[in-house]
């Protein structure tokens, strides 16, 4: 458990290092939310592997889809600026519904989409995209990462399962901060 605790600290104090200008402007409690938030899609991006099918390139960008309201307001664009994982530059992409997702390689779903996960959900059936979301149950009902706030911290929960069904390895050190849940019976996962 420290040592869990340590791994979550070290990753919340990278993230204000690494996104300082920012974090001393930040003023309301949903702008720190979201710029955490944007940390950790940082982070879940180093601690991922797609499969080489992924890309069309070896430096192909990592296209970052955010489906429905944009709840970041231009944080997660502004925390991704000139960053890079594994010599891939990162795109960030407005979609709405409707849009095609599938040249995203992360979709992050908003609570503004919660009537549509399961057809999400189906439409990325065995596609390699890593779905992160915000909604109450999302992991459970498909989703592979979903941020809960516990005592008002930004915490997250990993669907394993879903994450195997899109052939996206998780890294064991991520895993080791998550909080594992399975998939309910009613749904089936992408």
């Amino acid at each position: 458990m420290l040592m869990k605790f340590r791994i979550v600290a070290v990753c919340l104090i990278c993230a204000a290092l690494a996104f300082p200008s920012r974090a001393q402007t930040v003023d309301s409690a949903d702008s720190s939310e979201y710029l955490i938030k944007a940390g950790f899609i940082f982070n879940f991006a180093n601690l991922m592997q797609w499969p080489a099918s992924a890309f069309s390139k070896p430096d192909s960008p990592i296209v970052i889809g955010i489906l429905g309201a944009d709840t970041f307001g231009g944080t997660l664009d502004e925390v991704l600026s000139g960053k890079k994982v594994n010599g891939r530059s990162f795109v960030v992409k407005h979609l709405k519904w409707g849009m095609d997702l599938k040249d995203c390689n992360i979709v992050f779903v908003s609570s503004s989409e919660s009537a549509h996960l399961e057809e999400i959900f189906r439409l990325l059936k065995g596609l390699p995209i890593l779905t992160i979301g915000e909604t109450a149950s999302f992991a459970r009902r498909g989703g592979i990462i979903n941020f809960i706030l516990v005592d008002d911290k930004v915490r997250f929960e990993v669907n394993v399962e879903a994450a195997k069904q899109a052939d996206i390895s998780i890294s064991s050190r991520l895993l080791a901060l998550a909080k594992i849940v399975p998939q309910t019976d009613g749904s089936k996962a992408p």
